[in-house]
């Protein structure tokens, strides 16, 4: 039976780069069928990667089959997976976040988590002397994950080898990494096309707090007055997508790439709450901008506090 590669649902560039580069591993270098697939259409800048790369888009996939083999890539966390993943026979995990626990496999399999800013990064690790092996395409994805991921090394969770191995990639490739980057950046800040929800769970993860859930969502842009410019109409969707998600609110951060800094809509008292006691902010309007906050997993939900 073929092997399905995934990431989490709300695909963002490297959940929809890490499928590709790891099912092109298991197929050409493993003999191993595997294909990669999604759990949701990718976002802006993932869907530029797939285009500028030429790489076809992954079939989108709502949920596996009993005893379906599954290498399962850039999370561990139930949640952000197929309903019926434990039914799923799971052989391997290739992520870079934390532990959450609940998966259970139907044997003994490989994982592998490193503090690492990107999954991409890690399976350039593992495949050793065959990334050599490597096609331009997948070599372009795997430059175009991390830097997607470390915000071309902006990122407080960029480490020195996810820089030094974009930039063995980018050499490769004879590829202008600053330049590449900007094409990248303006691809994820053109989200015109898409509606409050769909832009509220673009890149979101669910997270609870003394019993409070939380849709905790970030939105990577160069061009932070787009969504800005939506604040309103953004924070009266909050209450319809909390309430089909089944989370108690909604928590969007807008990340200015080039100014470092995220600015938090506040669109009640418990969010006014969270950012003064998370974050040490002083809270005036339906705005509040926090310098320095880059990154969900490191600098935000870490210090989450009600």
């Amino acid at each position: 039976m073929t092997t399905l590669v995934f990431g989490h649902k709300s695909p963002d560039t490297d959940s929809t780069g890490s499928p590709i580069i790891w099912a092109w591993y298991l197929n050409e270098v493993k003999g191993v069928a595997a294909k990669p697939a999604l759990l949701g259409e990718p976002n802006t800048e993932a869907a530029f990667m797939l285009q500028h790369w030429g790489l076809e888009k992954p079939e989108i996939i709502s949920d596996v089959s009993e005893g379906q083999p599954v290498v399962i890539v850039d999370t561990n966390n139930p949640a952000e997976l197929p309903a019926a993943i434990n039914a799923a026979d799971i052989q391997a995990i290739i992520d870079h976040h934390k532990l959450v626990g609940g998966l259970e496999t139907k044997g003994p399999i490989d994982i592998t988590v490193r503090p690492l800013a990107c999954t991409a990064t890690i399976m350039v690790d593992l495949m050793g002397k065959d990334i050599a092996k490597m096609p331009k395409a997948i070599k372009g994805a795997a430059l175009t994950c991390i830097l997607s991921d470390t915000l071309e090394f902006r990122s407080p969770t960029t480490t020195s080898h996810d820089r030094s191995v974009a930039e063995t990639l980018a050499s490769d490739l004879g590829v202008d990494i600053a330049e590449f980057a900007a094409q990248m950046f303006a691809a994820k800040s053109d989200v015109s096309g898409f509606s409050d929800a769909e832009l509220i769970r673009m890149d979101s993860k669910e997270y609870a707090v003394d019993g409070t859930k939380f849709r905790v969502s970030v939105l990577e842009t160069t061009a932070p007055e787009i969504p800005l410019d939506r604040k309103a109409s953004l924070m009266e969707s909050f209450k319809t997508v909390a309430a089909e998600d089944g989370v108690d609110e909604v928590l969007l951060f807008v990340v200015d790439i080039l100014r470092e800094e995220a600015t938090l809509l506040v669109p009640n008292a418990l969010v006014k709450t969270v950012a003064e006691k998370s974050f040490g902010a002083t809270v005036e309007g339906d705005t509040v901008v926090l310098p320095g906050i880059m990154s969900r997993k490191k600098q935000i939900i870490p210090n989450l506090k009600l």
